[in-house]
């Protein structure tokens, strides 16, 4: 029997072992989509207690702040929201997470805490009901005195080159250029770019946010689609001074309705007035927003990372109490692979499609986004089009062999740009340490089972790039 996060975890070959230990292992993060703030990261936070890193709280706006990975966990063993979100006594909440923990066999969560413990506060016993007091009492004590559990401290032994944060257009970035005028930070901090406020035509606020916008760029309103379009490109040139490389767009499902400028104009008045639209309508909104952003993209070399199939808030009783992104999501089927083909195509036509990265919260959808993107590679750097990373719900030992696989399969795994946390906490660096692994462990075997020579130097350059390197090129990271 093998010893739980031994030194090999998941590593379930001699050759896999060699790969991740001699190549895998020792290479710098780059985290280019992620949630965690960057007011935190320049004013160097100092969480009080591991509940307070795990399980969050309020902020004082009245959002959220924590990692609903590990609300569901909690929700799905019973235990009242009082102790999830509500106001519970930390130590509390953090024993009825040690009790759901328990019963998250096979769960990728449990392998994540697990190894978040070991990595950054040295502890090899799994945490159980049995032992939370003891582990509770060595984590606080770590978190208010150690240097290296400030939050530059966690980034640091992390060995974070990159962070990519998640800003809306509207966002003046404060926080950013102050990190960036801080020589004694470290690592590279940038925005991406996230307008999904904008886009959103259908959705309760879209007015508010279009003032919010025009005010943004020195002006009272913005009346047609075109002042829209040119407004969301400004903002790109403000983002682009602050070093963004991505934008990011979470989207329901990929549109493509192409529409003339009169008819467009009327569907956001009818959107700013708040009256119901149309799918059909909505489509030819989103389109034309979409194409305008895609071809500001291309011209200043940023990634396009479009996140699609999930259904959000579905539990409305919920929503109305805790509010959105509080773990009440679910994946969707979108059956929309032709419209993104034929956005993309559009886009080809004249050269001004950008790199763009695609990710499906539906596995179902791997083989058609394998299949896409190999229609519109091009010579302006390899692997122009990808397949994002196993993406959230997928983001299993499961979720991540499939994509690989699919990705294999249809196009070319060694040119993937890897991993990402995708998460609002600053612990969740191990999860490139669980990819890392699983790749390894995936590769590893498709060697010793002769479906790959054992080619030392392919195999670091294979290992090395899907671990690093290829995300450097890609988001042109120096």
């Amino acid at each position: 029997m093998e010893r739980f996060l031994n030194e090999d975890f998941m590593l379930k070959n001699e050759t896999a072992k060699r790969l991740f230990h001699d190549h895998a292992q020792k290479l710098p993060l780059i985290d280019y989509h992620c949630h965690i703030s960057p007011k935190e990261i320049y004013e160097n936070r100092r969480y009080q207690n591991i509940a307070e890193v795990w399980l969050g709280g309020k902020n004082a706006d009245g959002t959220y702040f924590g990692d609903h990975y590990k609300w569901r966990v909690m929700r799905s063993n019973g235990v009242p929201e009082e102790y999830i979100t509500g106001d519970k006594d930390p130590y509390e909440k953090f024993l009825k997470f040690a009790e759901s923990l328990e019963m998250a066999i096979g769960n990728p969560m449990y392998h994540w805490c697990n190894l978040e413990l070991k990595k950054y506060f040295g502890i090899d016993e799994p945490l159980t009901p049995e032992n939370a007091e003891t582990i509770w009492k060595k984590t606080t004590e770590l978190l208010q005195t150690s240097d290296k559990l400030t939050v530059r401290g966690i980034i640091e032994q992390s060995n974070v080159k990159y962070i990519g944060t998640t800003d809306d257009p509207i966002d003046t970035l404060e926080w950013h250029e102050k990190i960036a005028a801080d020589k004694s930070i470290s690592f590279m901090v940038c925005p991406s770019y996230r307008p999904d406020k904008a886009i959103n035509i259908q959705k309760e606020g879209f007015a508010d946010y279009i003032k919010a916008l025009a005010a943004s760029v020195g002006k009272e309103k913005l009346e047609t689609v075109k002042e829209v379009q040119d407004a969301l490109n400004e903002r790109i040139d403000f983002f682009k001074k602050h070093g963004c490389r991505a934008s990011d767009h979470g989207i329901d499902y990929v549109p493509f309705t192409l529409a003339g400028e009169e008819e467009l104009d009327r569907i956001l008045q009818k959107g700013l007035q708040g009256e119901k639209l149309t799918k059909p309508e909505i489509d030819k909104y989103q389109t034309a927003i979409l194409l305008s952003l895609a071809r500001k993209y291309k011209k200043e070399n940023i990634v396009m990372e479009i996140h699609y199939s999930c259904t959000r808030n579905v539990n409305e009783k919920m929503f109305w109490i805790e509010g959105p992104d509080t773990g009440f999501d679910m994946i969707a089927k979108s059956n929309c692979a032709n419209e993104m083909a034929a956005l993309f195509s559009e886009l080809d036509k004249t050269d001004e499609l950008p790199k763009t990265i695609i990710y499906s919260l539906d596995a179902s959808d791997f083989n058609q986004i394998a299949t896409c993107i190999g229609a519109f590679q091009s010579d302006e750097i390899p692997g122009k089009m990808q397949m994002g990373a196993a993406w959230w719900f997928l983001d299993t030992r499961d979720g991540m062999e499939e994509q690989m696989k699919s990705l294999a399969n249809l196009s070319l795994l060694g040119n993937f740009v890897g991993m990402l946390t995708d998460s609002r906490s600053f612990l969740s660096y191990t999860r490139h340490d669980y990819f890392r692994r699983i790749m390894c462990n995936l590769i590893g075997k498709w060697v010793e089972e002769g479906e790959y020579p054992a080619n030392p130097a392919s195999l670091k350059k294979l290992v090395e790039g899907i671990s690093y390197y290829n995300a450097e090129r890609y988001f042109g990271i120096k």
